[in-house]
């Protein structure tokens, strides 16, 4: 089994209503799926132990049936999680410069 890494984009930013409820969820409490926001936009990201990707993506998306009124838009993979994934490839994306050439 393997750590898989992606984003859960909602459809729409988190109301205030939402994060009051969000609080009182134990299923988001584990570490596991972690909330990030930008003006107008909220998407979780995500750190599931599985066996495939699909199988971690199908287990953060079941967290959400206790969560009313959010709606999840899409998976997105993007060039830090592919990497980490190990899923980098020149024909897909190419890999991100290491943090020691960077600074």
């Amino acid at each position: 089994m393997r750590e898989w890494q992606f984003n859960l984009v909602l459809d729409a930013p988190l109301t205030d209503e939402h994060r009051d409820t969000l609080d009182g969820l134990d299923r988001f409490a584990d570490g596991r799926i972690g909330l990030a926001e930008a003006p107008g936009y909220s998407r979780f990201m995500c750190l599931f132990p599985a066996e495939s990707l699909t199988a971690a993506i199908a287990e953060a998306l079941n967290r959400f049936e206790d969560f009313p009124g959010v709606l999840v838009r899409g998976v997105e993979l993007d060039e830090l999680a592919l990497d980490a994934n190990g899923m980098v490839t020149a024909a897909v994306v190419p890999a991100p410069p290491p943090l020691s050439d960077t600074i």
